[in-house]
């Protein structure tokens, strides 16, 4: 299991790590601090039936947890693209690729308490390394509502490719702004 360390508790600074999520116990912790963030912020739009099945997505390529100080505060997935997505498809028309070679990233969020330390930006970092190491690009959708999410992907150079409408329930129409990651993780401007 590949342990990704940003600080050390031999500086004075928080640990913070990020490894793949593992077991009951890690998706219990990432429900509660969705939880926390749905509350806060609204995400996800619309709180599902069973959230941690919902973490865990139908497609999924992995998936990882932000830890602070050991304690789980953010979680990101990489998927398959689904029936529902419209970034893999807004690259591959761009690429002049089938939308099978774009992964997904998904399910990003971290607890507020926990925020200001970089912990979203290391969490895209990883996912998009791995779509890049499975030979696949990273792309994503988000609510356009959601301008902290857009500022972040932007500050890390992600590419806006459009702004969709879908109706995720009747009556209930989104736009989502869609993403394409940078080609190479090293062009991240975040560092």
């Amino acid at each position: 299991m590949r342990r990704d360390r940003v600080a050390d508790a031999a500086e004075g600074h928080p640990v913070l790590r990020v490894r793949e999520r593992s077991g009951v116990r890690d998706l219990e912790a990432c429900v509660g601090v969705l939880a926390v963030v749905h509350k806060a912020d609204g995400y996800p739009v619309n709180w599902p039936d069973q959230p941690a099945a919902w973490l865990e997505g139908a497609a999924v390529l992995g998936a990882w947890v932000a830890e602070l100080d050991g304690r789980i505060v953010g979680h990101v997935g990489l998927a398959r693209p689904g029936a529902g997505d419209e970034a893999p498809g807004l690259w591959g028309e761009r690429a002049g690729a089938d939308r099978d070679g774009a992964a997904v990233v998904s399910r990003l969020f971290v607890a507020p308490d926990a925020r200001g330390h970089g912990i979203g930006a290391l969490l895209m970092r990883r996912a998009g390394r791995e779509a890049q190491e499975r030979g696949l690009h990273p792309v994503l959708d988000v609510v356009s509502s959601d301008a902290a999410a857009a500022a972040l992907y932007e500050r890390m150079g992600w590419h806006l490719m459009a702004v969709v409408e879908q109706e995720w329930q009747p009556g209930q129409r989104v736009a989502l702004r869609c993403y394409a990651g940078p080609a190479d993780p090293a062009d991240d401007p975040s560092g």
